[in-house]
């Protein structure tokens, strides 16, 4: 069957029927990879894809700026606003503690350099790579987009997996955002469609549904 909008639907339906546990679990994409070479591919697929319909949680949006971006960042719903003072001197434990606080870390892109010093070794491990934010941007667009965003990343094994929404969010809404993923993925691999060898979909603590299986 060939992987549509409506294929996807439907074995979000199914995994959604799986009883479930008592918190709100998230509804995960897992495409699994076929003839690719893992280690010469490992590093290049990081894909930040923004959700057309939304995660469906809340994520931690923190800041790294000054002056009247870091007053727009407090006054937009940022988690945490650290400002090139709050760097300075920062030791590993807190900077530890910033880092498992975050989901994403919003940085405006002249103080790069000094959250790379501070940040970066604690962002590095946890796979939360600085966005970079032109100054005379608008940090609450920003927050906002990366507030759905999530990291398609490929590691050490043919697979890809990551969150698509939430077991309450529709069916419908669910497979568009999966579907955007998929076209963010395939567009970073070799041989595109081809290098796909099946999509599976499941909640956090359900069974996997293989699409059109």
């Amino acid at each position: 069957m060939p992987l549509t909008k409506e294929s996807l639907a439907q074995a979000v339906e199914k995994a959604l029927a799986y009883k479930r546990g008592n918190f709100k679990e998230s509804v995960e994409l897992i495409i699994v990879l076929k003839d690719v070479n893992v280690k010469e591919l490992g590093g290049k697929i990081r894909e930040t894809v923004i959700l057309p319909k939304g995660r469906g949680k809340d994520q931690s949006i923190c800041v790294v700026a000054d002056g009247e971006m870091a007053e727009k960042a407090r006054a937009s719903g940022a988690l945490m606003v650290l400002t090139p003072s709050d760097l300075q001197g920062m030791s590993k434990k807190n900077a530890k503690k910033i880092a498992d606080k975050c989901d994403w870390v919003l940085v405006k892109t002249d103080l790069m350099a000094i959250v790379g010093r501070t940040l970066g070794p604690a962002l590095g491990p946890r796979g939360k790579a600085p966005v970079p934010v032109p100054p005379t941007a608008d940090i609450s667009a920003f927050i906002s987009r990366y507030k759905n965003a999530i990291v398609a990343r490929l590691k050490d094994q043919p697979q890809i997996m990551t969150a698509v929404g939430t077991v309450d969010m529709k069916p419908e809404d669910i497979a568009e955002n999966a579907l955007s993923v998929i076209t963010a993925v395939e567009a970073k691999l070799p041989q595109g469609e081809a290098n796909i060898g099946k999509i599976i979909v499941k909640t956090t603590m359900g069974a996997p549904i293989e699409v059109g299986g």
